[in-house]
């Protein structure tokens, strides 16, 4: 099967114009799994055989080398999704030798696995000089470049080229706002705490986190979480690892903030990593639920060893993988507060190439889930025992740096968008498209000489020759959608300095560690559309089912095959779908699917063509049962 943006990045293109394939070109992808999932539709000796990857039963010339595998996972999460990239990047630069190593085994071991890939065959490596990732760890840093980030930048200087998948974790409301993320310039003591959070024992019951920006105080932040969906709350704060000196406490609690629902409350001084993780399951299978939250300043009795005066910047992100929640309280950047951008850890590195999700279907708009820029960071890299260094001034990354293709054609990953169609969606499958064109130009860099070969040509070749993305601007696209013909000709022609991308903060607020105040963005953002588009309706659309199974299917086999259509009253709509537990990914209006025994929910959004989804997942539930 081969991805069809092959076609959408021009990968046919620059092949056939500079005669290159990737041959001589290692590439290092890292992710779950090569080859352990139980239940998918191929294996790799099979997608071997059918040309899909390299390996002896490929009868393609020069593609006998098999994936050099340096680790793989053993466990029941096991899905190949690294199997799926590896497709991706053969389809892109079949003659280029691959490899493969998990990545999930710590943030310490996917940092030494970086290493391990980079590293020379002759000192025992795997010789990659093109490294894609699609994993992050909740606990890397927002706020400066952790242990894989700092592998990254290693490996980079070493000459090799590093990208990473930007990250699922926009969330767009019915107006089109950009809302997974909230930040303010510096802890805001509210004076108060809500009540059931200042009756609890060793709780400083006045020092809760005021979250409006203006005049007045509001120690809760709503936010709406959909029938059954996860919310999975990511809290930091400035302060580097091992010089950690204030300690927040988050709490959820219900709509009337009367009962705490959940909490978070390690011991960052202990710990020595500003970071708190917040999980809660809306148990309601119909109806979404409004969660307040909310951040006490942990000190005195609290927490004797935490600093009551440091107040440092603070950001949460909504960790929702493109679903689940479809409001929250403050949805716009404001009075110094930043609300929206959501790429962090190592996909942050000035170092990485990050890349955002385009739709094989539409090369003028991202898919609303990509994750959007800029990243803020004030220190310098972990490392060592001690702290970090503050940086002089704090560094703004524009993120991503280009976008490409997702939702191509797999063998087996990872829904079957019809019989024997597979879709890989998502920034994990647009950044091995990326890194495939990387290969195509590393190969025509090191055959002309001259260092073109280097990440640095590589990055700003890339850049320079992608294509705008209707218009969007850089911290949704990056310099845009990635033109393999167009950056192969800008690398040959020795490309200048690297593009300068802009993507500022949308507000540079002051406080312990901010800047100046920044200017408040209009009540209702949109989501800006391609010059000549026909204006497009202002409400989000309304989904429906046309088509789905009886509300118990009965087989004589272990899985049934279950075909869903789905509507919206809105032309042009597309959709997202999920299954059970799994995340929002789009499907098309007409989708086949295979279910096991027991019972199944299936939820679907229409997406308008603003980008605007439904609020309101349309669901159905199906019991698939056993006959003898």
């Amino acid at each position: 099967m081969i991805s069809e943006g092959v076609a959408q990045i021009n990968a046919q293109g620059a092949r056939e114009a500079f005669a290159v394939d990737g041959e001589g070109v290692t590439v290092g992808v890292l992710s779950d799994s090569y080859d352990k999932s139980t239940s998918a539709a191929t294996h790799a000796p099979e997608d071997v055989s059918s040309k899909d990857l390299p390996g002896l039963t490929n009868t393609c010339l020069g593609q006998q080398a098999p994936v050099d595998v340096r680790s793989d996972l053993s466990s029941p999460e096991a899905t190949d999704e690294g199997r799926a990239m590896l497709q991706i990047v053969h389809d892109v630069a079949p003659d280029a030798k691959l490899a493969f190593a998990s990545a999930f085994s710590g943030e310490l071991a996917f940092a030494e696995s970086i290493e391990e890939l980079a590293k020379p065959v002759l000192s025992g490596g795997a010789g990659a000089k093109v490294i894609v990732d699609d994993i992050s760890y909740f606990e890397e840093p927002f706020f400066q470049d952790g242990p894989v980030a700092a592998a990254v930048n290693k490996v980079t200087a070493e000459g090799v080229s590093y990208l990473s998948a930007a990250g699922n974790d926009n969330l767009i409301d019915g107006l089109g706002r950009d809302i997974a993320s909230w930040e303010a310039p510096s802890f805001r003591d509210g004076g108060a705490c809500p009540a059931v959070i200042a009756g609890m024992p060793g709780i400083g019951p006045t020092h809760c986190m005021d979250f409006n920006p203006g005049p007045g105080s509001d120690e809760t932040f709503g936010i709406t979480v959909e029938p059954e969906e996860e919310l999975l709350l990511d809290l930091q704060w400035a302060e580097p690892w091992e010089g950690v000196e204030t300690d927040f406490d988050a709490f959820l609690l219900n709509a009337s903030g009367g009962t705490v629902l959940e909490s978070a409350t390690q011991n960052n001084i202990a710990s020595q990593k500003p970071v708190e993780l917040l999980f809660w399951k809306n148990p309601s299978p119909s109806q979404s639920r409004v969660v307040q939250l909310a951040i006490d300043h942990c000190f005195g009795e609290c927490n004797p060893g935490a600093s009551a005066s440091k107040n440092p910047r603070l950001k949460f992100i909504l960790l929702e993988n493109g679903g689940g929640v479809s409001g929250t309280e403050y949805p716009q950047s404001q009075g110094g507060d930043t609300v929206g951008p959501t790429v962090y850890g190592h996909a942050g590195s000035a170092a990485a190439i990050a890349v955002g999700a385009i739709p094989f279907s539409n090369s003028g708009q991202p898919e609303p889930y990509s994750s959007r820029g800029p990243v803020r960071h004030y220190f310098g890299p972990v490392g060592g025992s001690g702290p970090a260094q503050p940086l002089a001034p704090p560094e703004v990354i524009a993120k991503p740096d280009v976008a490409a293709t997702d939702c191509g054609r797999t063998t087996f990953f990872a829904f079957e968008s019809s019989p024997g169609i597979w879709r890989f969606c998502g920034t994990s499958a647009a950044a091995p498209h990326a890194a495939g064109a990387v290969a195509l130009m590393m190969q025509a860099g090191e055959e002309a000489g001259g260092g073109l070969e280097q990440p640095e040509p590589i990055r700003a070749a890339l850049l320079e020759s992608a294509s705008a993305v209707g218009s969007f601007g850089a911290c949704a696209v990056g310099a845009g959608l990635v033109e393999a013909k167009g950056a192969v000709a800008a690398l040959l022609a020795e490309p200048g300095a690297v593009p300068a991308l802009a993507c500022p903060p949308a507000e540079e607020g002051g406080g312990e560690e901010g800047g100046g105040g920044g200017e408040t963005l209009p009540p209702t953002v949109p989501i800006p559309m391609p010059a000549g588009t026909p204006t497009p309706p202002s409400t989000p659309p309304n989904t429906s089912f046309a088509k789905h199974p009886p509300k118990i299917v009965r087989i004589r086999s272990n899985t049934a095959r279950v075909v869903f259509r789905f509507s919206s009253d809105q032309a042009g709509a597309t959709f997202v779908c999920k299954f059970d537990a799994a995340a929002f990914r789009p499907c098309g209006a007409r989708i086949a699917h295979r279910f096991g025994l027991g019972r199944h929910v299936v939820k679907v959004k229409a997406v308008g063509s603003t980008g605007l989804a439904d609020a309101t997942a349309a669901v159905f539930r199906f019991r698939v049962e056993h006959v003898g």
